[in-house]
């Protein structure tokens, strides 16, 4: 895999000068043995009062920032350069402790697990329990990676991916019941799920690099993307994208983690004035690699 380049701009667009309140960035991709960042810039505009990064409850990078003065747009663009050396796939042999479901979790690691193996959205007439049940086998095990596989394919497969610009992200049931989502929902869905059946999981922020100017079979581009990570005995956190059926860290481009998507919003603040004073919000991503680009189109938001 190349060098990537991430540029990430976002413009809020305002009708009169308004004053904003804190806003939190989190757009830094994030360093890890498969993920090097060499580069990186954050400019804001109008410049901040201040601006302080810290590290959250996960480990995420989080630029904080605070304004004084008002303004009829504030922008930001995120560049970052980042070396991407994507996790072979990986593969579990029946003698590890994962290879069949179900499996117990280390003693030693269950506690610090507990938060991502906890469902967190109600089921109350067991809707989502069920379809996570119906993706095991009829006998009593079931190999660990042929029910994680079945559930990226068949979100992939029998689900509607339709972008949506509305914030947050929508109750597993919904995405169930509709059969569409976005890949935040898709993503919550598949947490959810696994969640029923005991195995952790976890919300996955960040990009996605699509090839050869084309989608190449890839949905999600053009905007911040969002997939899974589940943790096995042996083999710990892997990557999982229902939207397009990606399964290890291939084309994705990882910049935060968390227990629920409302932890992972890549841009959040607030302003002070009147409803009617936000026009739009316009969004462009790009990614790009040495000898691969994808530019795309902006996308504006409007009030």
């Amino acid at each position: 895999m190349p060098l990537l380049t991430i540029t990430h701009r976002t413009d809020y667009h305002y009708a009169r000068p308004v004053a904003f309140g804190e806003h939190r960035v989190m757009l830094r991709p994030s360093d890890g043995h498969d993920l090097r960042m060499l580069e990186g810039s954050l400019v804001i505009t109008p410049q901040p009062a201040s601006l302080r990064w810290i590290h959250d409850v996960f480990g995420n990078s989080v630029a904080i920032a605070t304004f004084d003065q008002r303004a009829t747009q504030l922008s930001f663009e995120a560049t970052a350069v980042v070396e991407h050396h994507p996790a072979e796939a990986f593969a579990l042999t029946p003698d590890d402790r994962a290879f069949f479901y179900p499996f117990l979790y280390d003693e030693e690691e269950y506690p610090d697990l507990q938060a991502f193996i906890r469902p967190h959205y109600g089921d109350p007439e067991g809707e989502l329990a069920a379809w996570a049940r119906g993706f095991l086998d009829d006998g009593p095990s079931t190999r660990t990676f042929d029910i994680l596989s079945r559930i990226t394919h068949g979100i992939r497969d029998g689900f509607h991916y339709r972008k949506r610009h509305a914030h947050g992200t929508q109750h597993p049931l919904d995405t169930l019941q509709t059969g569409s989502g976005t890949c935040r929902d898709f993503a919550l869905l598949m947490i959810e799920a696994l969640r029923r059946l005991g195995i952790a999981a976890r919300f996955v922020s960040g990009y996605l690099f699509v090839h050869d100017g084309g989608d190449g079979g890839h949905v999600g581009g053009g905007s911040t993307h969002a997939w899974v990570q589940v943790y096995l005995p042996s083999a710990g956190w892997i990557e999982f994208d229902p939207t397009n059926g990606i399964i290890g860290s291939r084309d994705l481009i990882r910049v935060a983690v968390a227990r629920d998507p409302y932890q992972a919003v890549p841009l959040h603040g607030t302003y002070a004035g009147g409803a009617d004073d936000f026009l739009r919000m316009d969004v462009r991503i790009v990614v790009s690699s040495a000898d691969e680009a994808v530019a795309m189109p902006m996308v504006a938001v409007s009030a």
